[in-house]
């Protein structure tokens, strides 16, 4: 099974090939920010990927980042399937926010 390690929570886990990144760091009390519900809607669930493997960016992604403005080098954690092991750092955690997360996103 794949790891993720995540920087600035120093955190590492292992986490099953295909389980989307945002409940993978969710599930292992990485508190990174979502509103939408996984809907790549809010991109609140930015992360940065420092290592690893995944997939290129989605068009979903890339009209999500182009309507607000952000920096096409992130990526949204809900739309990120794990296929091995990565290294990120997220952008919004519910503690750096103040904002509570919003309903959790589907599988």
């Amino acid at each position: 099974m794949p790891y993720v390690t995540v920087v600035g929570e120093e955190g590492m886990f292992e986490v099953e090939e295909g389980k989307k990144l945002v409940l993978a760091l969710e599930d292992n009390g990485i508190q990174i920010l979502h509103r939408c519900g996984g809907k790549a809607k809010c991109t609140s669930c930015r992360v940065e990927i420092l290592e690893g493997e995944y997939q290129d960016l989605t068009n979903i992604e890339k009209d999500a980042f182009a309507q607000k403005g952000i920096e096409d080098h992130l990526r949204l954690s809900c739309q990120i399937r794990i296929e091995g092991d990565l290294t990120v750092r997220p952008i919004m955690t519910v503690e750096s926010s103040g904002l509570e997360p919003g309903p959790r996103p589907t599988e």
